[in-house]
């Protein structure tokens, strides 16, 4: 099969769309044929070394390259493994992998594998396992009630568009830090813009002069250290983007649930329309370096989505 995979660790140099064994599904696995795949900046950290998949620890064996990219995929099944129920082939699905989504088939585990029911199209589906049920994880882990306000630090990216509307949804106001060139796009999402730089927390304050209640921060290091002096209770501060800044600050990583409710629960809210998935980039796979160059650079805005022709 057709897959777009890295070769060693290092930069775009190492990547390549190339011809790969088609995978096997195994015990617990479905095997989809993907229609569609996002793109996250988790794909090219672990291009570069710097997030290991598991299995490549010191103490493991070695990963094995080429590596094939993406984390998130829709389909249609097209094998299930041993002690798989539930599913049948052709089923459309969508779900996490832990690598494999940029190619023509991959393997997904069916506990974190979910039905894409009508409403719900296969590109859109393709941006929930990763970036909107982070989105939705962050927000839930906070907690905070109605008529709360949270502070999204980097609303502008995947997972900070998909929490801002899960936090809208929940009835929190929403302040939302990104660059001057999203503010129209963060606006569009009900989200009170504020632009990043020197002086963020005086802006802020002055966009939220009753306080704000929670932060849920995708950017980390100084970032994260300008605007956690907001918060008087540390317990709600948790972010996706910097584990080791936010404990040290105080706060918490956000905790993945990574299993099928989540995804439900997310589906449901973009078959309501209480979230958009925002993909504002689409490519097909045999240009995912191009894709990938645009969330490696970090000006995106919204998600970028793989899709694979049939």
């Amino acid at each position: 099969m057709k897959a777009y995979v890295y070769n060693g660790y290092g930069g775009p140099e190492v990547e390549s769309l190339a011809d790969v064994p088609r995978p096997a599904p195994g015990p617990g696995q479905l095997l989809i044929a993907v229609d569609a795949a996002g793109v996250n900046p988790a794909d090219w950290k672990r291009r570069t070394g710097t997030m290991r998949a598991a299995g490549s620890a010191s103490d493991r064996p070695a990963e094995q390259f080429p590596l094939v990219f993406g984390r998130e995929a829709a389909g249609l099944v097209a094998a299930t493994g041993p002690g798989v129920d539930g599913f049948a082939l052709g089923d459309p699905v969508f779900g996490n992998s832990d690598g494999g989504g940029f190619s023509e088939y991959a393997v997904l585990p069916a506990a974190l594998t979910a039905h894409r029911r009508p409403g719900l199209a296969a590109t859109d589906a393709a941006t929930l396992p990763v970036a909107a049920a982070t989105g939705y994880d962050g927000i839930r882990q906070l907690g905070l009630p109605a008529g709360a306000t949270v502070l999204i630090n980097g609303v502008g990216g995947g997972v900070g568009v998909a929490a801002a509307q899960v936090a809208r949804h929940q009835g929190l106001t929403v302040i939302g830090t990104a660059s001057a060139g999203k503010k129209d796009f963060v606006e569009s999402l009900g989200v009170t813009h504020v632009e990043y730089g020197p002086g963020v927390a005086d802006r802020i304050r002055a966009a939220a002069p009753h306080g704000i209640d929670g932060i849920y921060d995708q950017v980390g290091g100084p970032a994260l250290e300008d605007v956690a002096p907001l918060l008087t209770d540390r317990s709600k501060l948790v972010s996706a983007g910097d584990r080791a800044t936010v404990a040290r600050l105080g706060g918490s990583p956000v905790a993945r649930a990574r299993n099928r409710q989540v995804l439900d629960a997310v589906a449901d809210l973009v078959i309501s329309g209480a979230l958009r998935p925002s993909v504002t980039h689409t490519f097909p796979l045999d240009q995912a370096a191009a894709a990938l160059r645009l969330v490696e650079d970090g000006h995106v805005q919204g998600k970028v989505v793989i899709e694979v022709a049939k």
